[in-house]
């Protein structure tokens, strides 16, 4: 029998251990999709203690793979998510974690309690206020900015609205205390989104923002590319978008501006129009993002706030989204191939929430290859529901198979939690372990070991650096 989790954990084979040991394993970070709070790297936070930084403030802002099992539990809302006492809360967790047999949240959550703190115990009833109070003095000391010091972090991209002023991304580029380079990232779904019921009061936000009257979609484009620019100048490399459902059809100006004006009187948009807008502003969006050499993101197949109830009481992104199953390759690849024609498609990562879609999406991504650019077009890493070891096999196995795994630009986060770098390290094994499957089964030479630890090294890191131009 195997020893739990010890330093060789997923590591099979002898040439998996020497690509990881000597490779992976002393590869920095680029954590380039997260969603940490600016504010909170800025000031530096360190945190009450360990049901704070493991499990969420109280203020319904979390982890939500944590909140979920342990709703799974049954516990109350305000005891996972809420207000409710902080040892409880923990309690709670320590308890359940016997439980959640065969979950990543197992894995993860030892490999936090040891990279960061030096815990070895294993997570229990029994362990709990051991746990508690080892975890509790170090976190004396080791604030969010240590935390990400600590796992060789180089750079971050937040997640931000277009109407945000960047206040805190423009003082930590006057900290010269800050040893990591934090990035913002374009998220204009507001912009996109013009079916929803916020949606003139966002547009009324960018136009006070910007200064600019925006009664016309002509003006929304303008005061887009105002605020494009301006990310630009604050270090932004890449923007983001929640798709979910991709909507696209060939439409005119006026076609598009029609669909805008009717919004901005809160009339009922039709899926028809939906598709004319989007696909407008998705193609206007993507050759401003040409023009700046950014690299946009798509994340395809998230079906959100399922719970009414839950969502009326504790509010939306909560960690009640699921997979969609909507059919979208024919409208993907017209957009992709709109944004083609003319030169004008950026550097793109597309993700998919649906393991359905991992092989259509990584062959289309090949369709859309440029001279001169390394995996100009291509399929993200495993995400979301799908970041545990059978996702990322599928994610990265199809890769191999029918894309270029050498060229990924390889893990994020996608997390709210600064204990999430483990994830890192958890995909780095796998992947590890999979490239030495293939040399022990005789798949690939041995005599080609070096090249395999390069691909490694490069994958875990310089992939990013170089396609990201960090």
């Amino acid at each position: 029998m195997k020893a739990f989790m010890d330093k060789d954990f997923l590591l099979d084979t002898e040439t998996a251990k020497k690509l990881y040991h000597e490779h992976a394993e002393k590869m920095p970070i680029i954590d380039y999709h997260c969603h940490l709070q600016p504010k909170e790297i800025y000031e530096d936070k360190k945190f009450r203690n360990l049901a704070e930084v493991w499990l969420g403030a109280g203020d319904r802002y979390g982890d939500h793979y944590k909140w979920r099992a342990l709703r799974a539990r049954g516990y109350e809302e305000d005891s996972i998510s809420g207000p409710d006492d902080d040892y409880k809360k923990y309690l709670q967790f320590t308890e359940s974690m016997p439980y959640f047999v065969g979950n990543p949240l197992y894995h993860w959550s030892h490999l936090e309690m040891r990279r960061y703190f030096g815990i070895e115990e294993i997570i229990n009833a029994g362990n709990a206020k051991v746990i508690w109070d080892k975890a509790n003095k170090v976190l004396e000391t080791l604030t969010a900015r240590e935390m990400m010091y600590k796992f060789n972090v180089k750079t971050v991209c937040t997640t931000d609205d277009p109407v945000d002023s960047l206040e805190w991304h423009k003082k930590m580029n006057g900290d010269p205390t800050l040893k990591v380079k934090v990035r913002p990232a374009f998220r204009p779904d507001k912009a996109i989104n013009a079916e929803l019921s916020w949606f003139k009061d966002w547009v009324n936000k960018l136009a006070e923002v910007t200064g600019k009257p925006v009664k016309d979609l002509k003006g929304l484009c303008s005061a887009l590319a105002d605020r494009i620019k301006f990310f630009d100048e604050m270090g932004s490399k890449l923007s983001d978008h929640a798709l979910d459902v991709v909507r696209y059809a060939p439409a005119t100006y006026e076609e598009a501006d029609a669909v805008f004006r009717k919004a901005m009187k809160g009339g009922t948009i039709t899926e028809e129009e939906q598709d004319k807008y989007k696909g407008y502003i998705l193609v206007f969006l993507g050759r401003e993002y040409a023009k700046y050499g950014w690299v946009q993101q798509y994340h395809i197949g998230a079906l959100r706030n399922n719970s009414k109830s839950m969502l009326e009481k504790i509010g939306p992104d909560t960690g009640y989204d699921a997979i969609e199953d909507a059919v979208y390759m024919e409208k993907l690849s017209a957009l992709l191939g709109e944004l083609d024609r003319d030169g004008s498609l950026p550097k793109t990562i597309l993700y998919c929430l649906n393991p359905r879609d991992n092989y259509a999406l990584t062959v289309l991504a090949g369709c859309f290859q440029k001279e001169g650019v390394k995996g100009r077009v291509q399929v993200g890493t495993a995400w979301w529901f799908l970041d545990q070891l059978d996702g990322m096999r599928q994610n990265l196995e199809t890769l191999m198979q029918t894309g270029l795994i050498a060229q990924s630009v390889g893990m994020l986060t996608d997390s709210r939690s600064f204990l999430a770098y483990p994830r890192h390290e958890y995909y780095r094994r796998l992947l590890c372990r999979m490239l030495g499957e293939l040399v022990e089964s005789g798949q690939y030479p041995e005599s080609e070991l070096d090249t395999l630890g390069r691909i490694v090294e490069d994958v875990c890191y310089n992939n990013a650096k170089d396609y990201f131009g960090f």
